[in-house]
């Protein structure tokens, strides 16, 4: 039985529907502006809007190249997967590290051990959209992960700073994309924004995808912080005490010093689409200790250029 079957006939109609959106505006970003890149993190999200992209240009390769903003503090299961995926794509790979920012002096790190670099990565990304000259980032932000992504416009202006005025963003009428910009400014855009993560999931399930094995649940020695389940590792300073084994996975990927697991069994795709399902509260509300910090945590970034 095919994944195609496995998957109610109705539900496939409205994934190659949204599929069919998201070509749709690739292809008109594409055909407006002159340098796009497609950001990627090695997440479920990223994972999937590759897959879009190379279907929108197939079989062509992808006329643009991938970004990844390197925290340094990664999974190194998501690295070696992003690695071997975009090998296997032939895909061309740009990698900001953030370390590097912060050894030329472009970002301070606080130096608190288990502090998080996520803040430093938007000084990161401005640099190199703009050592690459890049007019258009393709993002996999989803308007259902968090309040100041739902105010996100499918394209979204950002000014010659790369700062985001919410209340600056053009409109988009019967889905009518005006990618007209000024030299210096950049658009973000966001081809999953009428996704929720159980599409995603379910797409992934049709098409098969590969994911970075901490998407399923795996025994992880892990300690608690602010209720978040953070992972071990040379970035964290937990007490001995604190540490334990448990069963997780992990409903999306980050810094591994402010991303937390779920205690979970689903070892398997479907399993995990159930218990999506059975969510109430988003990925990012979850297990992100980022988005803690204030109501506007992540509005306050995204004005300052994060993506």
């Amino acid at each position: 039985m095919t994944a195609v079957e496995t998957i109610d006939a109705r539900r496939v109609d409205e994934l190659r529907l949204l599929e069919a959106e998201s070509v749709h505006i690739i292809r008109e970003v594409v055909a407006e502006l002159e340098r796009p890149v497609l950001l990627f993190s090695a997440g479920k999200d990223s994972i999937v809007l590759l897959r879009l992209a190379e279907k929108a240009f197939r079989p062509a390769p992808v006329p643009f190249p991938v970004l990844h903003v390197d925290t340094g503090h990664n999974f190194p299961e998501v690295i070696e997967f992003r690695d071997r995926r975009l090998a296997a794509g032939g895909h061309r790979l740009i990698v900001a590290s953030v370390q590097d920012s912060i050894d030329s002096g472009r970002v301070r790190e606080d130096g608190a051990a288990g502090g998080s670099r996520n803040r430093l990565q938007t000084r990161t990304l401005l640099d190199a959209l703009e050592a690459g000259r890049f007019d258009a980032a393709f993002g996999g932000a989803r308007r259902d992960e968090e309040r100041a992504r739902a105010k996100e416009r499918v394209l979204s202006f950002r000014d010659e700073f790369g700062q985001w005025d919410p209340r600056a963003q053009r409109p988009e009428p019967w889905s009518l994309y005006n990618g007209r910009i000024r030299r210096g400014e950049q658009v973000r855009v966001f081809p999953l924004s009428n996704w929720t993560e159980l599409d995603i999931w379910r797409y992934i399930e049709l098409e098969r995808l590969e994911l970075p094995s901490i998407y399923f649940a795996h025994e992880r020695e892990v300690f608690e912080r602010d209720g978040i389940l953070l992972a071990t590792s040379e970035f964290t300073d937990p007490g001995a005490t604190e540490v334990r084994s448990e069963w997780v996975r992990y409903r999306t990927v980050g810094d591994l010093t402010i991303t937390g697991a779920v205690r979970s069994r689903a070892t398997e795709i479907a399993s995990v689409i159930a218990e999506i399902s059975a969510a109430t509260v988003s990925e990012r509300g979850e297990t992100r200790a980022d988005d803690r910090t204030s109501a506007a945590a992540m509005e306050d970034r995204k004005r300052e250029g994060y993506f």
